[in-house]
């Protein structure tokens, strides 16, 4: 029997994709860990906090013509007669010979060294990683301020100005004792002042039940006073209650 028939199909006739093989993975070193590390630990060995904040200049301070220039020293009168040098030695002077000091150097320099205020380095910081070397105080981040003995300590002028407004607070709590004495006010109780703004509310709630039940249409005199009645009765009535809620303690005067 011939197998070719088997072979030999429709199906056969349409190609089928070609799937890719898939690619190997990417190469990675087992030594980039270590090398990373290493290069951090090389940038990172002089690092700071950066370079200090630098006062801008002013732009009032700008260059001006011939500023540059340096200027040169008061004119002189000339003197021919004037010796400009000492006089050379004649040939009959010698010299000072044999004069001796009897201080010993040594011990006078060792002396000084051991008494002496061992000096202090200046302090500076480095802001490179090439070793770039900045004065410490002049920078800004040195806490110079607050190591001073008047830190923190409230300014005299601003205790003064405490006391002129507490003083200024009691004489007035003092005239408004007195006014409420002379006029013999009354303060009304918590309840009181409740039942008052309840009732201003109600009364605005009629009053806008009223003005909503008006016409659409103000085509007339009448229906305009009206309206207008209407809106300064709500206005006045929503100021009395934020003047109400504002204040918790109320006083009123005994007729």
């Amino acid at each position: 029997m011939d197998t070719t028939c088997f072979s030999e199909s429709i199906y056969n006739l349409i190609p089928s994709d070609r799937k890719e093989p898939p690619q190997p993975p990417r190469y990675v070193s087992i030594f980039k860990a270590s090398i990373k590390d290493n290069t951090q630990k090389c940038k990172a060995a002089m690092k700071t906090m950066g370079p200090p904040k630098v006062e801008l200049p002013s732009p009032k301070n700008f260059l001006k013509k011939h500023s540059m220039e340096k200027t040169l020293p008061p004119k002189k009168k000339f003197d021919r007669n004037e010796p400009r040098k000492p006089p050379v030695p004649l040939r009959t002077d010698h010299p000072v010979m044999g004069i001796r000091s009897e201080t010993n150097f040594i011990n006078t320099n060792a002396a000084d060294v051991i008494l002496g205020v061992t000096k202090k380095p200046k302090p500076i910081y480095v802001d490179k990683k090439t070793g770039d070397k900045h004065d410490l105080e002049t920078s800004g981040l040195f806490p110079k301020y607050i190591n001073k003995k008047d830190y923190g300590v409230t300014p005299e002028y601003i205790c003064k100005r405490n006391e002129e407004v507490k003083k200024a607070q009691e004489e007035y709590d003092n005239y408004i004792q007195e006014n409420l004495r002379k006029a013999a006010m009354k303060r009304i109780s918590d309840e009181e002042r409740e039942a008052v703004l309840q009732g201003l509310k109600k009364n605005w709630e009629e009053v806008h039940k009223e003005f909503q039940s008006l016409s659409v249409f103000i085509d007339s005199i009448p229906k305009k006073i009206r309206k207008q009645k209407l809106e300064e009765e709500m206005k006045q009535l929503e100021h009395d209650i934020g003047v109400i809620e504002k204040h918790r303690i109320i006083y009123i005067a005994n007729k």
